[in-house]
């Protein structure tokens, strides 16, 4: 499914409050689309457990022990998936997802600081980041700007 039939489908999932449409469609869907088109894939795979949850990895800084970051990594194949998070455990699974869904899931996950993709099937060593902060941040600049129909 390509971007555009991505976000309309979160736009007709939403809720449909009087609210939370208009929000997505001046302030969300803008950098989502923005994201979203940098991305060389339309689908990821993400690890899950049996229980659906995305598999959180917490990476901490060698220089400062002390500094972490947790992160979801997308795949761009599901064998790199499973190769790069282990055989060893059956509890856990590639899933395909769309880029929209995975970025907009990265609101929701709180504890959750960046998701890291890797573009190339088969590279592992070299991924590509989002960090939550930075989305975050574009959508509140969105917020702040006038409505286009503002006179």
């Amino acid at each position: 499914m390509d971007i555009e039939a991505q976000l309309q489908q979160l736009l007709h999932h939403a809720p449909q409050d009087g609210t939370t449409p208009q929000l997505l469609e001046r302030a969300v869907i803008p950098v989502l689309r923005a994201y979203g088109a940098k991305m060389q894939h339309r689908d990821y795979y993400i690890m899950q457990n049996a229980q659906q949850r995305w598999v959180l990895t917490t990476l901490s800084n060698r220089a400062t022990p002390d500094l972490e970051k947790k992160v979801v990594y997308g795949f761009s194949s599901p064998q790199d998936a499973v190769t790069f998070n282990g055989r060893g455990n059956p509890d856990l699974r590639p899933v395909a997802l769309p880029i929209i869904h995975i970025l907009f899931q990265l609101f929701a996950m709180k504890p959750v600081d960046s998701l890291v993709f890797f573009e190339q099937p088969g590279e592992l060593s070299q991924g590509k980041e989002v960090k939550r902060q930075e989305l975050e941040a574009l959508i509140q600049q969105q917020l702040r700007q006038p409505p286009p129909d503002f006179a």
